[in-house]
């Protein structure tokens, strides 16, 4: 493996741990926050800019901006078959988390969801999120 594509390796792991936590992080504040804010029963647009204002659903829309930015820069290294089912551990890690910190019931069904995706994530994370072979650089 030559110097680039090592670099190129190591960027794509970087990036892909960001992907998740910001992807993480940036759910769980806004679900935090929404809890905190309570039920939105109206659909009113006045209580959606309301939200915004908590602290904890700012944050978590900011973090979801880093999200998208970081998630466009790693599909513009990496094929979406790698990154799209490697960064879905944070589904998995979303759901630790729910349970963990929100004391959320998770059933057994989700729990087998929960074990599949792993596997996925496994299974997937063992190939080279090298890019297609054509693909612009």
């Amino acid at each position: 493996m030559n110097v680039t594509a090592a670099r190129l390796r190591l960027k794509t792991r970087l990036f892909t741990a960001l992907v998740v936590l910001t992807s993480l992080c940036g759910n769980f504040s806004l679900s935090w926050g929404m809890r905190q804010f309570g039920r939105l029963v109206s659909f009113s647009p006045f209580d959606y800019i309301r939200a915004v204002f908590n602290p904890w659903v700012a944050l978590g829309i900011t973090l979801l901006i880093v999200w998208l930015f970081s998630h466009m820069t790693l599909l513009s290294w990496a094929d979406l078959s790698y990154v799209v089912p490697v960064t879905s551990i944070g589904y998995v890690l979303a759901a630790i988390a729910g349970r963990v910190f929100m004391h959320e019931e998770i059933s057994p069904a989700r729990w087998a969801g929960i074990a599949l995706i792993t596997v996925g994530v496994v299974l997937v994370a063992r190939t080279a999120p090298h890019r297609t072979p054509g693909a612009s650089s």
